[in-house]
């Protein structure tokens, strides 16, 4: 028996409550195929320092900031719809 068949044999005999969880898990699962995962080199280059700030200082680099720049703004956003999940929000909350 392939496992297409194995599933259906065991959805047909499951309650609505699993079903749905199962459903819910098996679009996460799909999505997450579809995201890009970074490169070693991309996690290589971004060391960070720490460095201690304070309020005021945070501030003061808040206006050399300006605005979006370059053309990559629709590839970023096209990496931020492919990566996110749907979020589902009922009444029953299995974290109570």
């Amino acid at each position: 028996m392939k496992i297409k068949e194995q599933l259906i044999e065991e959805i047909e005999s499951a309650p609505d409550a699993l079903l749905t969880e199962t459903f819910n898990f098996l679009r996460f699962l799909k999505t997450k195929e579809t995201q890009v995962q970074p490169t070693q080199h991309l996690v290589e280059s971004a060391s960070h320092t720490t460095v201690h700030s304070t309020g005021s200082s945070l501030l003061e680099h808040l206006k050399t900031i300006g605005t979006w720049e370059g053309d990559d703004l629709e590839e970023c956003l096209k990496l931020v719809i492919a990566s996110r999940g749907q979020a589902e929000f009922n009444e029953d909350n299995p974290f109570e």
